[in-house]
């Protein structure tokens, strides 16, 4: 069994889950908050409302859960439940992030096939995306504060924030030249700074 997360560094306390079984409530509760998007609901209940990571720490994981092949959200579930317990963990916080959303998606994706043509269910999942996406907006505000600290400094990242979007949404570069063009940048920056 790993030790729970370091949180000598942080200026409050952190908890940590107390079990396996709370792990897995925690990302089965975390994971039917979140329909269309569940970053920032991750980020309210490991961060704000159990207090299991810090947003230095939330924003680290979330950075390497990024690159790594897969959902997010699920690739950070998988980092913090073997952070906490281990394999066992992983695999707890795992089952919690995928077990009910499957049930679910499949009823779903059986009454959609028999109405798909209905105006009322076309509306729904266009207002649902508009939800997700300012979601997503309103997560990326909240954790902006943690860029201060950034070894690369505010400047630097907002820049490589900007370059992103404009890559992205205005040039409509493929996302993965954008990573791997402006992302080895960022490496390249960030080590140069981190460098005695």
């Amino acid at each position: 069994m790993n030790p729970a997360p370091d949180t000598s560094t942080t200026a409050d306390a952190l908890a940590a889950p107390a079990s396996k079984l709370e792990l897995f409530t925690a990302f089965t509760s975390l994971s039917l908050q979140g329909f269309g998007g569940v970053l920032p609901v991750a980020q309210r209940e490991l961060v704000e409302r159990r207090r299991w990571l810090s947003k230095e720490q939330f924003v680290e994981m979330l950075a390497v859960s990024q690159v790594l092949p897969g959902p997010n959200v699920v690739n950070l579930a998988l980092m913090f439940g073997d952070r906490c317990f281990g394999l066992r963990g992983a695999f707890a916080a795992l089952a919690g992030m995928l077990l009910a959303p499957m049930v679910i998606v499949l009823a779903i994706t059986a009454l959609y096939g028999h109405y798909a043509d209905n105006p009322v269910a076309t509306g729904a999942l266009r207002g649902m995306g508009a939800v997700a996406a300012g979601l997503i907006l309103s997560t990326g505000l909240k954790l902006l504060s943690t860029l201060k600290r950034n070894a690369m400094g505010l400047p630097i990242c907002l820049g490589f924030g900007v370059a992103t979007i404009l890559a992205t949404a205005w040039l409509r570069l493929p996302l993965v030249w954008v990573i791997l063009g402006l992302g080895s940048l960022a490496i390249a920056v960030a080590w140069v700074k981190l460098r005695p």
